[in-house]
C-alpha cells in the first residue's frame, strides 16, 4: 500500500510539473508572436500624426534591446527544463586485444560494453521541478523589466510633453515681450517713459532666448533617449505630442490597490517561484541519500566458453558520504528559508511602494488642479492689470516685466505639475503591477 501511495504521489508531482511547464511554453509562444511585428509597430509609431503614450510604450516593449535580452534569458530557462529531467546519455565502450591482431595462435580479441545510468526514482522529477521554478522566476524578472521600461518610457513621454509646452510658453512670452518693448519705445519717444524701460524689455528678451536654446537642447536629448529605447537612430524624428494632456483620474481606494499589487506584481511571483525551486532542491538533496543504478550489457570475444561472452550486470552507487549529503540538505533548507523571507520582504516592499505612490499621486493631482483653478487665472489677471496700469501711468514698466515673468513661471509650473501627475500615475501603475 505504501508503494502505491508513493507511486501516486510521484505521478501527481510529475503531472503538476508538466502542467506548469506547458503553461510556460504557452506564455513563451504568445510572447514570441507578439514580438514578430516589432518593426511594424515602430514604423507605425513613427508615421503616426501624434505621439500617443500607449502606442509609444507598446513599441518600446516590442523593440527595446534590454527587454529583449531578459526575454531571451527567460526563453533559455524554459528550454532548459526538459534537459534537467532527462536521462544521461548511455556510455558505449569498445576495446581490443592488440596482440591478437594478425596472430596465428589466437583469434582476434574484442570487447563491447554498453552502460546506462538510472537515477533513483524522483531525482529527475525534482530536477525538472527546480528548473521549471527557475524558469517561472525568470518570467517574473522579465515582466518586472517590462514594467520598469514601461514606466521609464512613460516618464520620458511626460518630459517630452513638458518640453514641447515649455517651448510654446517661451514663444508666446517672446512675442508678448516684443509687444511690451514696442510699447515702451513709443512711450520713450513721446517723452512719457525712460529709456530704461525699453532696455529692461530687451534684457528680458535675451533671457527668454537663452531659455529657448536650453529647451531645444533638452528636447533633442529626450527624443534621443526615446529613439534609443526604440532601438532607432538617436536622431530619427518622432511625431509631435498632443497639445493637451488631461489629468489622470483619481486613483482607486488604497486597500484595493494594495490587494491587487500583492496578487499581481511580477517581483512577488518571481520570489514565490524561487521558493519552489529551493524546495525542489531540498528534495533533491534528500534523494541523494538513495543510490543510483547503472545497467550494463557487454560482449567479450576473449572468453573461451561462448556462454561467458555475453554479460548482463547492474551497478549501484553506495552513498557512504553522509556528512556531505547532510551538509547539502542543511544548505538547501537554509535557501528555502531565505527564499521565503524574500517573499515576505517583497510583499512588504510592494505595500510600501503602493502607499507612497498612491499618496504622491493624490498630492500631484491636487497641485495640478491648484495651478489650473487658482494660480494661472490670478497670474493672467495680474499681467492684464499691470499692462493696463502701465498704459494709464498708474505703475511703472518693471511691474509689467515682473508680472510677465511670474506668469511665465506659473505657466511652466502648471505644465510641470500636470506632467508630474502622470509620472506619479506611472509609478503607481508599476507599483500595482501594470504598465502605465
Amino acid at each position: 500500500m505504501r508503494i502505491t501511495y508513493a507511486f501516486l504521489a510521484l505521478a501527481a508531482g510529475c503531472t503538476a510539473t508538466s502542467s506548469r511547464y506547458d503553461t510556460l511554453l504557452g506564455d513563451v509562444r504568445r510572447d514570441e508572436r507578439a514580438h514578430v511585428h516589432a518593426d511594424a509597430a515602430v514604423a507605425a509609431l513613427a508615421a503616426a500624426p501624434t505621439l500617443e503614450r500607449r502606442a509609444l510604450i507598446d513599441a518600446v516593449l516590442a523593440a527595446n534591446r534590454e527587454v529583449e535580452a531578459v526575454r531571451q534569458a527567460w526563453r533559455a530557462a524554459v528550454a532548459e527544463v526538459p534537459a534537467a529531467g532527462a536521462l544521461e546519455d548511455p556510455m558505449l565502450d569498445y576495446a581490443i586485444a592488440p596482440l591478437s591482431i594478425g596472430s596465428s595462435d589466437a583469434p582476434f580479441g574484442q570487447r563491447v560494453e554498453l552502460r546506462q545510468k538510472l537515477p533513483f526514482p524522483g531525482k529527475r522529477r525534482l530536477a525538472a521541478e527546480a528548473a521549471t521554478a527557475d524558469a517561472e522566476a525568470m518570467r517574473g524578472d522579465y515582466e518586472a523589466m517590462r514594467l520598469r521600461v514601461a514606466e521609464l518610457t512613460s516618464q520620458l513621454y511626460d518630459d517630452a510633453y513638458l518640453n514641447a509646452r515649455a517651448l510654446e510658453v517661451n514663444d508666446h512670452h517672446r512675442k508678448l515681450l516684443e509687444q511690451m518693448k514696442k510699447a515702451a519705445e513709443l512711450r520713450v519717444a513721446s517723452g512719457r517713459a525712460s529709456t530704461q524701460d525699453a532696455l529692461q524689455a530687451e534684457v528680458e528678451l535675451g533671457h527668454v532666448e537663452h531659455e529657448r536654446v536650453m529647451l531645444e537642447t533638452e528636447g533633442v536629448a529626450i527624443r534621443a533617449q526615446l529613439d534609443g529605447l526604440l532601438h532607432r537612430d538617436p536622431s530619427a524624428p518622432l511625431p509631435p505630442l498632443p497639445s493637451e494632456l488631461p489629468l489622470p483620474p483619481e486613483p482607486p481606494a488604497l486597500a484595493t490597490l494594495e490587494q491587487r499589487a500583492v496578487a499581481t506584481r511580477p517581483q512577488k511571483e518571481a520570489a514565490e517561484a524561487r521558493v519552489r525551486a529551493a524546495e525542489a532542491s531540498v528534495g533533491g538533496a534528500r534523494r541523494a541519500y538513495y543510490p543510483d543504478l547503472e545497467l550494463m550489457g557487454s560482449y567479450d570475444s576473449m572468453w573461451d566458453l561462448p556462454e561467458h561472452r555475453w554479460m548482463l550486470g547492474v551497478g549501484i552507487a553506495v552513498p557512504l558520504q553522509r556528512g556531505k549529503r547532510a551538509a547539502d540538505v542543511a544548505a538547501a533548507t537554509a535557501r528555502v528559508a531565505e527564499a521565503k523571507a524574500n517573499v515576505e520582504r517583497a510583499s512588504d516592499d510592494i505595500r510600501v511602494e503602493v502607499v507612497r505612490a498612491h499618496r504622491e499621486l493624490v498630492e500631484g493631482l491636487h497641485v495640478a488642479k491648484l495651478y489650473d483653478e487658482r494660480l494661472l487665472p490670478a497670474a493672467r489677471a495680474q499681467v492684464d492689470a499691470a499692462l493696463a496700469g502701465f498704459t494709464t501711468g498708474a505703475n511703472d514698466f518693471p511691474a509689467v516685466i515682473s508680472a510677465e515673468r511670474e506668469l511665465r513661471e506659473i505657466q511652466l509650473a502648471a505644465f510641470r505639475a500636470r506632467a508630474d501627475a502622470w509620472r506619479r500615475q506611472a509609478a503607481l501603475d508599476r507599483a500595482v503591477g501594470g504598465a502605465p
